[in-house]
């Protein structure tokens, strides 16, 4: 006795159908290309048409929800990429595309999926300037998220060095190109800042690499990196490739750079211009102070003068108003000089804070590879990673026992 074959209903089939398409992740996430043809725009605001080369032919809907701003771009013959997912029409069973951006032919897929991603996040607000926010002044901690075998990590340590050496930099590793990459960025952009310990955060953060092609750079466009970005508590500036290069971490982050160089200057003073500033301001003080000084002078002497010619000649009061108007000008040039010394001294102790000057006078700082200094020889164990930074350069060095 043979079994009879099982009758599915014509609604079970189609949907088993939709289902298996819509399960399908290679489906969900398609750019296909072709010619428009078979053009309608509804009067609901949905537009339907279908996309043909020589070999088939794809019904398509963009509905009204997706097409704004890019309903213009579907008209009758002309050559298209649309990015969406297959999918079925039950009521017909018909096959369809669904649509949620097209771009015309020529721009080519990455382009258009650049393209495609910058609407999307523009549209939920995450290149608004409003939300930009100013990078600090005077950043004690800097955080730097790129990989440790390219130059942009020395370019921007030597920047930092050079323009603010007093901030501790935070170096976090990660790969900056290749499938892992934007996960690896991503994660280090949250482990440099966790929103868990604000106490740990850096005053800033710069996330960099040095220049490549468009297919290098791609990790940069990711949405992992352009959310983490987002989400940073601190300030971020990006500066990914050359100055002609601009992916979606530029757009996201709170101020862009050109170059790795040109990040770490952003985000630092620079202390030789604060000094030369402190320095005009000294000079700028002494000059209102001696202005002020001989003004007293002249009114003092007019003073004099003026008693000269009221008060009897007398000698004993001509004495007594010439020792007021001395002691009046020991008084004022005495002000005076405290006022140059103690200027003098902060601009001095200004200079003395920088490392540098203690390297100017034969000593040498150390610190471990990612930037933490070393106070006290009791803070390393045999085999740690150090970094020995002399005036005219450094050299990495191993601890061992004496």
């Amino acid at each position: 006795m043979t079994n009879q074959p099982e009758v599915q209903s014509v609604w079970q089939l189609v949907r088993y159908l939709r289902d298996l398409l819509d399960h399908d992740r290679r489906l969900s996430d398609v750019w296909v290309g072709g010619e428009v043809s078979n053009l309608t725009r509804a009067s609901s605001g949905h537009i339907y048409f279908t996309l043909k080369d020589r070999g088939a032919s794809l019904r398509c809907v963009f509905f009204r929800t997706a097409n704004a701003g890019q309903g213009d771009r579907v008209e009758m013959g002309a050559s298209l990429i649309a990015h969406g997912k297959a999918g079925v029409f039950e009521q017909r069973g018909e096959l369809q595309f669904v649509v949620d951006f097209v771009q015309p032919a020529g721009v080519g897929a990455r382009q258009a999926e650049f393209e495609r991603r910058r609407a999307l996040f523009e549209e939920e607000g995450l290149f608004d300037p409003a939300r930009k926010r100013q990078l600090p002044r005077f950043p004690e901690r800097i955080g730097v998220v790129t990989s440790m075998r390219g130059a942009a990590v020395g370019d921007v340590r030597t920047v930092l060095g050079r323009r603010w050496p007093r901030a501790a930099v935070m170096l976090q590793p990660a790969q900056v190109q290749g499938n892992l990459a934007a996960v690896s960025i991503a994660e280090a952009v949250r482990d440099v800042a966790p929103k868990e310990d604000p106490t740990a955060w850096p005053d800033v953060v710069i996330v960099t690499r040095g220049g490549g092609a468009s297919e290098d750079l791609w990790a940069f466009n990711e949405e992992p990196v352009v959310r983490a970005i987002y989400g940073c508590p601190v300030p971020v500036v990006s500066a990914v490739g050359h100055e002609k290069d601009t992916t979606l971490a530029d757009l996201v982050a709170d101020m862009r750079a050109a170059t790795p160089s040109a990040a770490a200057e952003l985000a630092t003073p620079d202390r030789r211009e604060l000094l030369g500033q402190v320095r005009g301001l000294l000079l700028r003080q002494h000059m209102q102070l001696s202005r002020r000084i001989n003004q007293l002078t002249e009114g003092v002497s007019r003073d004099v003068a003026r008693l000269d010619r009221s008060l009897p000649d007398t000698q004993n009061w001509h004495r007594r108003i010439a020792a007021h108007a001395d002691a009046m000008r020991h008084r004022a040039t005495a002000a005076t000089a405290a006022s140059r010394d103690g200027t003098t001294a902060l601009a001095a102790r200004l200079e003395t804070l920088s490392p540098l000057a203690t390297l100017d006078r034969g000593y040498a700082l150390v610190a471990r590879e990612d930037g933490t200094a070393i106070g006290r020889a009791a803070d390393l164990q045999d085999g740690d990673r150090i970094e020995i930074q002399w005036r005219d350069g450094s050299r990495h060095a191993r601890v061992d026992s004496p």
